[in-house]
């Protein structure tokens, strides 16, 4: 039996709603958890296949596959990236900021933007919304899928900047957050097990698209928000791992390259 590790974020409930629709999938079995989670567990063999952030197929590219196709991306805003700030962006060179610990791709394109991008040079540490809140001397507080989606909707009087769309207006490629990494040394490239996964992902994610504004009226109220908020959101999520959308990575993988983040430009190797 192999494993599939799967984010339960609202982001990903166009393929996970109609994936545990379809049934228990032959010789596959489902584990749920965040990005960060799901990157480790991979890393250590602990599942076979996962969506995972791109930043850790970046780090590990030796030990893994790409599954083609399908991802999660966005070409422009995204929604559930976002930077919560005390103070406008251009004054947070020398700022204070706590990052969420559940996504390392989005850490790392908070880096890109204020160092790379902006010449910044902030402190950072890694703590909680809580932890933010509590501290006045912090300026600034990452969040990433649906506590971002919540916290968007219950702070005021405070700014927040979308990091893909910061992306997309500097680069003009979409922004590739996660992707589907296999283990090379699970046995499953060309087999049937991954074939029959693949065909269920297809399946998932054609339903998943067919019936968006009923799979938002079914986890809208996660955050709270309306169903038509909800629908807005997840149509501005995209799942297709085009060609841009591959150039898009290799660029993100490029500055990294440069800012010593990752040790060398990784292989995009698909199956």
């Amino acid at each position: 039996m192999y494993k599939l590790g799967i984010v339960n974020f609202i982001n990903t409930a166009p393929l996970l709603i109609p994936f545990v629709r379809m049934g228990a999938l032959e010789q596959w079995e489902t584990v749920e958890d965040n990005p960060s989670k799901l990157n480790r567990m991979l890393k250590a063999g602990e599942i076979d296949v996962g969506l995972i952030s791109s930043f850790s197929y970046g780090l590990n590219h030796k030990d893994y596959f790409i599954l083609k196709d399908y991802c999660i991306s966005a070409t422009g805003t995204v929604g559930s990236v976002l930077l919560f700030s005390r103070r406008p962006i251009y004054d947070l060179s020398r700022a204070r900021i706590v990052l969420t610990n559940q996504s390392e791709t989005s850490i790392n394109l908070l880096f890109i933007i204020l160092e790379y991008f902006n010449g910044f040079e902030p402190f950072y540490t890694s703590g909680t919304f809580d932890d933010f809140d509590r501290d006045r001397d912090a300026d600034a507080y990452l969040a990433i899928g649906d506590e971002a989606l919540k916290l968007k909707r219950n702070l005021r009087d405070i700014f927040s900047y979308d990091l893909a769309s910061m992306w997309y207006e500097t680069t003009s490629l979409p922004f590739v957050f996660a992707l589907w990494a296999v283990r090379k040394d699970s046995g499953l490239e060309g087999s049937l097990a991954l074939s029959l996964l693949k065909k269920r992902l297809a399946d998932s994610y054609t339903q998943g698209v067919k019936n968006l504004g009923e799979i938002a009226g079914m986890v809208c109220n996660r955050i709270p928000m309306t169903q038509g908020e909800c629908l807005s959101y997840l149509k501005g999520i995209e799942f297709d791992l085009s060609h841009l959308k591959m150039k898009g990575l290799g660029h993100f993988f490029r500055l990294l390259k440069q800012m010593g983040k990752i040790p060398e430009m990784p292989q995009l190797k698909e199956i």
